[in-house]
């Protein structure tokens, strides 16, 4: 039995689909995500070492002024501002 060209077609598609799903993610892709721990490790790791996240909302020119400030610091702005708070608390 002959098949239409739109049948050839759709056959055609459903096969290069099943080799796109079972192929996996381009190590051009996958590459960037293997560099540090996934975020739910991430969130293991800061909280066996204490850390605690803490939101709040900032005018824009103070931002900038910390991410100033805190480029020069060895352990970027999480540890800048933390010794900027405990500075504060303690005064």
């Amino acid at each position: 039995m002959t098949m239409k060209k739109a049948d050839l077609a759709r056959s055609l598609n459903s096969k290069i689909e099943g080799r796109m799903k079972g192929a996996g993610v381009p190590t051009r892709f996958a590459g960037l995500a293997a560099t540090g721990p996934d975020r739910r490790e991430q969130r293991r790791l800061d909280a066996a070492a204490g850390l605690v996240p803490f939101a709040c909302k900032l005018p824009s020119d103070l931002v900038k002024q910390i991410g100033e400030r805190a480029a020069t610091h060895a352990d970027g702005v999480n540890g800048w501002l933390a010794e900027v708070l405990a500075q504060a608390v303690k005064a």
